[in-house]
């Protein structure tokens, strides 16, 4: 058992906050159509894709991290569960509590789950340009 934390640990640590591969396929997409923007920005919740002239701030979640199946997970979850959905709901609240100061701001908020990306990184990224072009012909006039 004590090995099975260890690996778990050492797995979860290995995980990357930013520039994972959903979000650089995300963001490859979204250049190749010719759109530019701001990534990380210094807002709350350090968006990944920020488009600055529109206002819309884009997420890539991962499923895990971000509780996309929190229900099923919680059956799943085999090693230290009350320790990881604690961490998960945190996590959730810690998403409202940004998307709501983002909105604040001026924002649209987008949160697009990570394995979306890699099943159709072409389908996300023309959602996530239709909301910024009806953004900036709103601002416009």
């Amino acid at each position: 058992m004590r090995r099975d934390r260890w690996l778990v640990s050492y797995n979860m640590s290995r995980i990357r906050a930013k520039n994972t591969l959903p979000e650089l396929v995300l963001r490859r997409a979204l250049y190749g159509r010719g759109f530019r923007y701001r990534i990380h920005a210094s807002l709350p919740g350090h968006p990944d894709i920020l488009f600055s002239r529109a206002k819309v701030a884009v997420f890539v979640d991962g499923e895990f991290w971000h509780g996309r199946h929190i229900r099923r997970l919680s059956r799943e979850l085999k090693v230290n569960r009350r320790f990881w959905l604690s961490k998960i709901r945190a996590n959730k609240a810690r998403d409202r509590r940004n998307d709501v100061a983002l909105r604040r701001l001026g924002l649209l908020v987008l949160r697009i789950w990570d394995r979306d990306i890699l099943a159709d990184p072409d389908y996300c990224a023309e959602q996530v340009l239709a909301h910024v072009q009806r953004r900036v012909v709103a601002r416009a006039s």
